[in-house]
C-alpha cells in the first residue's frame, strides 16, 4: 500500500525529533506514541533467540522501557534514511554511541551497522518495526565497558535482571508470538 512521499517524510521527521527528545530526556518510552495499538517490534538476539513486543503496551513497557533501560546517555544518530513510498516502508541506519569514554578519551561505540526497518500504517504511526545490529559487537562493547569499569549502574542492573532470567519478550528462535519476518 502506497503513501504520499510528503507524508512519509513528515513521519520520519517526527520519528527523528522524538528520538532526539528521548535521548535528551533519557526516556525512550516517548517513542511509543508513534506506533499503532497492534504494532509489533522485534529483533534478533543472536543464533538462538529473538525479542518480540506485540502491541503498543509491550512496545512501550518492554521494548522501549525495559530493553532500552540502562542506555541512558547513549545516542543513536541516524546516518541515513531510505523511504519507499510505494511500499510504505522506511529503513533508518544508525550508530550506537555511549556517553562513557575510554581512558584515551574516545567514546564507546558498537561497531558495525545498526538499523531499523519500519512499515508505515498511516496517521503518522508505525505498524511494524524490526531492528538489526551486530549482536556480537554490542556484547563485546558491553564486556569492554565492564572490564573498564565504565558500564552504567542502569545497564549493570539490566544485565543482572537478564542473568536472573527476567527477560520478558525474549524467545527461543522461532517461538515468538510473531515471527521476525511476519508482516501484518
Amino acid at each position: 500500500m502506497g503513501y504520499p512521499r510528503a507524508e512519509l517524510e513528515e513521519m520520519v521527521r517526527r520519528w527523528l525529533d522524538t528520538n532526539r527528545k528521548a535521548e535528551a530526556e533519557n526516556d525512550w518510552t516517548l517513542l511509543a506514541e508513534l506506533y499503532t495499538d497492534d504494532a509489533t517490534y522485534g529483533w534478533n538476539l543472536g543464533p538462538g533467540g529473538e525479542f518480540m513486543a506485540v502491541g503498543i503496551d509491550q512496545i512501550r513497557d518492554i521494548a522501549l522501557g525495559r530493553e532500552m533501560g540502562g542506555l541512558d546517555g547513549w545516542t543513536y544518530p541516524y546516518q541515513d534514511v531510505l523511504i519507499d513510498e510505494v511500499k510504505g516502508q522506511v529503513i533508518g541506519l544508525w550508530k550506537q554511541i555511549a556517553d562513557a569514554t575510554r581512558a584515551d578519551g574516545s567514546r564507546y561505540e558498537v561497531a558495525g551497522i545498526g538499523g531499523s526497518w519500519f512499515r508505515y500504517a498511516g496517521n503518522h504511526k508505525w505498524s511494524w518495526q524490526r531492528d538489526f545490529f551486530d549482536f556480537g559487537n554490542a556484547a563485546a562493547t558491553f564486556v569492554e565497558m565492564i572490564k573498564d569499569g565504565t558500564l552504567s549502574d542502569g545497564m549493570t542492573k539490566r544485565m543482572e535482571r537478564t542473568a536472573a532470567g527476567e527477560q520478558p519478550g525474549h524467545y527461543r528462535f522461532g517461538e515468538a508470538p510473531v515471527g521476525l519476518w511476519e508482516v501484518p
